[in-house]
Formats: C-alpha cells, structure tokens, sequence
C-alpha cells in the first residue's frame, strides 16, 4: 500500500493517537489523508497548528475515512461507540489502541460485519523505534491485517499475534519502556553514589543500553550468552549479579509482569 492511499481518522488524539499521527506524516502521509479528532477545543488548535491535519468532529471523522483508529481511554470507549457506532458502514476498517478491551467489545457496538484490528504500540514510536503487536478480529481478513502493518510499520517494528496474547503484550512491550526507564534511573542513582557526576553517569547508562540493545538486536545471541561474555569467574559482574539475585530482581520482575497483564485483563472486565 503506498502512504496515503487510505484516509485514516485518528479519534482521540492523546499520547498514543499523536504518535500514530505524527508517524504516519513521517512516512509520508498526505496531510490531506488524515483527520483527527480531539475532546478539547485547544487540543484541537494545537494538532491543527503541529501537524497540519484537519481536526473535525467524531462524525466527520467516521464519515470521511477509510481507517477509523480509536485511541480514546478504555472508560471512554463505550460513550465513543454509544455516539458513532451506527454510523460506521460495516465494511469500513476499525483499528482499537485502547489498552485492554478486546475487538469483541467493539464488535458489539459496531455494525454486524465490521472489521476490527487490536493494536498494542508503545512510546518509542517518537523515535521510529516502536514494538506494534497486531491482532485480527472475527471479520478482519489478511487484507486488513496488511493494511494495519502499512500504518504502524513507520513506527518501528510490527508482530501479528494471537488476540489471546495481546494482555501479555500490554504487560511486555506495552509498559516496557517504563520498566528500562526505571532500570536506567536506578542505575544513574548508583553511579552517583559511587561517586560520578550526574551527567557522566547518565551519560554512561544510556549509551550501554543502547549498545546492549543493539546487540540482542543484530548479533542473534540469546540474552544468557551475552551476560555470560561479560561475566568473568570471580570478577565485578558475578558479584553485582549475586546481589540482584539476593534481591529477587527475576522474581520481582515476574509479578511485575503477571500484575500489568492482570490489570489489563481488570480493564477488559471493567468495560465489558
């Protein structure tokens, strides 16, 4: 599919729906292929004013689009669907951001037939650097499937899962970012403490996580050969390793996860 060659209206524009935006505009997007729509009347002048897209009501958006992406808060949903859900013909593409509820929610509120994709995205699409999980409904077809890899591919990297596993993608990549960000302040604290400046330490964190990054990236090594190449027998990594397993850094980890997913599983529960 070449960019633009589909009109996407992007309804709730927030964190997540203007990285989509501002995504898809990098790509190439005709501005004139995308509307947008917003809640507040200053919101809305400042995406008009950022992206020059055309910023219109719920109903325009629906009417005018080929790609209807929802990315409104999951306890918005509902009144959302309440206001347009007749209005969407029901051969008309339907793309849920909302973190959460699955496409059977919106295939309730949504003519019989609608297609519907569930995206999970993450914040690093700022950067072309995003993890997208992409999940087909009942009447979503490869074609659609395709359609929705052309739009979020921009953002970084793509993945088709089962919708089944879309909780634990929320858990993963969804919240990831949060959980290195986290890793990295702690270990900026540490540097401090040590003694580095500030700075230096930042300076040191975050070039190694990008460097680590890059690796498990491109090199094909699994995580535990990369660890074990820097620790040496009786040296200063097993030692920091011993404490981080003292700690319960794995176990902690592993309820982290198991509780955003169970969170996200409340979410779907709350809105059904």
């Amino acid at each position: 599919m070449a960019p633009g060659a589909h009109t996407v209206a992007v309804i709730g524009t927030g964190k997540i729906g203007e990285l989509m935006l501002s995504g898809l505009l990098r790509a190439g997007w005709p501005v004139d292929r995308l509307l947008a729509t917003t809640r507040r009347q200053s919101r809305a002048e400042e995406i008009a004013t950022r992206y020059g897209v055309r910023v219109v009501d719920n109903l325009v958006a629906v009417a005018e689009a080929d790609v209807v992406a929802v990315s409104v808060k999951p306890q918005d949903a509902d009144a959302l669907l309440d206001e347009i859900g007749p209005k969407v013909p029901a051969d008309k593409l339907v793309v849920s951001l909302c973190a959460g509820l699955p496409t059977n929610f919106f295939a309730r509120r949504l003519p019989d037939g609608t297609p519907v994709i569930r995206v999970m995205t993450n914040t690093p699409a700022l950067v072309d650097e995003a993890m997208t999980a992409i999940s087909a409904g009942v009447h979503a077809t490869a074609a659609h499937l395709a359609l929705a890899e052309e739009m979020f591919r921009p953002l970084g990297a793509t993945i088709r899962v089962p919708e089944s596993q879309q909780d634990a993608v929320t858990a993963l990549s969804g919240s990831g970012p949060a959980y290195f960000y986290l890793l990295v302040e702690a270990m900026i604290d540490a540097g401090i403490l040590l003694g580095l400046p500030r700075q230096v330490a930042h300076e040191l964190i975050v070039q190694t996580a990008i460097g680590s990054a890059v690796m498990l990236r491109d090199s094909g090594e699994h995580p535990v050969k990369l660890r074990e190449a820097v620790t040496s027998p009786a040296g200063t990594t097993i030692s920091a390793i011993r404490e981080l397993e003292n700690h319960g850094v794995r176990a902690a980890l592993l309820a982290a996860l198991e509780a955003a997913r169970d969170r996200a599983r409340e979410i779907a529960a709350q809105n059904d």
